[in-house]
Formats: structure tokens, C-alpha cells, sequence
């Protein structure tokens, strides 16, 4: 194997994080931001890109490596964790919202994964993470991921989280399913992926679903989620009180005191 051999466990049920077990010199990378706890002799170090040995030649290779995360949103730097003890330690990373955390072995995926560009949180030293370019211009210009997904490659162990509960779907050659555009969390590379248009003009503007759908061609392996981000946030922000939203546990108590000018803290 290219990738260090790491054992991992999960903890929680809604709000996980991943325990990683690092024998002696093995080394996990990670988002910047992620750590939530970590052993004594484990060391720490922000590295360009994701440190993985094809970003190791020289400079212009770290830069490339970095430049390829800005383009995803993401930053341009990544954690690594390394075990310099002589046994055992362990270094755990916490979910950003609620939702769960995906075990993937890339060596059972054909050695590539394709996911939303958010949804990578830590694996094992040697897998790449890339960008991954959506060959239709329709994908491009609607996709609610945008043009641009990250790539997981290698043959070691990812860790994917996503929002709500997953749903794993199996797709035989030509079968096909359409998809929310955020609902999408990360798919094998022999998938093929468009987007279509949802059709009709009361559909589109009072159907309350988007546009767009991604389509999702076999043979291969989806994976889904019930509550992206990108719709939480939004309920929180239209519930917000600058944004009109009740201040009070008892909205109809609230909003009469907010018309009434009334201080509960009087």
C-alpha cells in the first residue's frame, strides 16, 4: 500500500467524531480545524496542500497542490498528525455540524472517490485530495456544488462527513436517479453526472426545490444525505431575529410583545 494503515472508531450518533489509532510513525492528515483531541506524543504540522508524495517535487509542486484547494474553496493549508511515540496514540477529529462521518476505503472504490468539496474531513497519509472537473458545461453552470468537486485518491482510508442521515445507493449499469444538487455527498468515479433541468415553469418557480437536479447515471455507487448544510443555515438565518424571525419560545407570546414594545426583562 502507498497510504499508512490506520485503525479508526467511531463515537456519537448525530454529532460523531472519528478516534484515528496511529501505530509508531503514522501519519493522518486532516482539514485545518477538525482536531478535537489528540495523545501527548502525537506531533502537529500545517503543510502546503495534502502533503501526499506527488505534491513532494519541489516547490512548484507544493503550490500546484495548494493552488488545486483554493480553487475548491478550501484552504490552501492542511494538518498532518504524526506518531512520534513508541506505541500506540490516537488522535480524534469532530464533525463541523450534525450529520455522520463515512468510513471509505479507497482501495474498495477503485482507488478514486468524487465528493462535494466540503464534505472532506482527515485520512491517511498518502491519499491525494484533488479537484475534480465536471466534463458536461451544464454540471458547470447549475450544479449547487458548482463546477469543481474534490477527488479522493489512493488506496488508504478517507473520512467523508455529511449532514443529517446518509444514504448508500447502489446503481447497476444504465440505471439512473435524480438528486437534490446539495443533497449529493459523493459517488465512485465510473459514475456519470449531468444536470436537468426540472422542467415547467410552476415547477420551477414555486416548487421550492431548485432548478436543477443532478442526474446520476450506473454502474456505481452514490451516497446521499438528508439535511445539507447549505439548508440548515438557510433555516437558521430566516429564523433569526434582525431577519424577522420570533425572539421568543412562544412565537405568538413574542410577537406581542415586540408589538406592544413590551421589556420580559423588566
Amino acid at each position: 500500500m502507498n497510504n499508512h494503515e490506520i485503525d479508526y472508531k467511531l463515537h456519537g450518533d448525530d454529532m460523531q467524531f472519528v478516534e484515528v489509532e496511529l501505530d509508531p510513525q503514522e501519519t493522518v492528515i486532516a482539514e485545518a480545524g477538525s482536531l478535537m483531541m489528540m495523545d501527548d506524543p502525537i506531533k502537529m504540522e500545517t503543510i502546503f496542500g495534502d502533503g501526499s508524495s506527488s505534491q513532494q517535487s519541489g516547490l512548484m509542486g507544493k503550490l500546484l497542490g495548494a493552488g488545486k484547494r483554493v480553487i475548491t474553496g478550501e484552504s490552501l493549508f492542511m494538518t498532518t498528525f504524526t506518531n512520534e511515540g513508541t506505541g500506540k496514540s490516537h488522535v480524534s477529529f469532530a464533525s463541523p455540524y450534525p450529520g455522520k462521518i463515512i468510513p471509505m476505503d479507497l482501495s474498495e472504490l477503485d482507488g478514486k472517490l468524487i465528493c462535494q468539496k466540503d464534505a472532506f474531513l482527515a485520512a491517511a497519509k498518502g491519499v491525494t485530495v484533488g479537484i475534480e472537473f465536471q466534463k458536461k458545461v451544464g454540471a458547470g453552470f447549475f450544479g449547487g456544488e458548482g463546477f469543481i468537486m474534490q477527488k479522493l485518491e489512493g488506496d488508504g482510508l478517507a473520512f467523508v462527513h455529511a449532514g443529517g442521515t446518509i444514504h448508500k445507493r447502489e446503481l447497476t449499469a444504465g440505471e439512473s436517479i435524480r438528486v437534490d444538487t446539495g443533497c449529493l455527498v459523493a459517488m465512485t468515479g465510473n459514475i456519470d453526472y449531468n444536470i436537468e433541468y426540472v422542467g415547467g415553469v410552476k415547477t420551477a418557480l414555486f416548487g421550492g426545490e431548485g432548478l436543477f437536479f443532478a442526474t446520476l447515471r450506473g454502474p456505481g455507487t452514490v451516497w446521499v444525505q438528508s439535511l445539507p448544510f447549505s439548508r440548515l443555515a438557510s433555516r437558521i438565518f430566516a429564523a433569526a431575529p434582525e431577519r424577522g424571525g420570533s425572539k421568543g419560545e412562544g412565537s405568538i407570546a413574542g410577537g406581542l410583545f415586540d408589538i406592544l414594545g413590551g421589556d420580559r426583562n423588566r
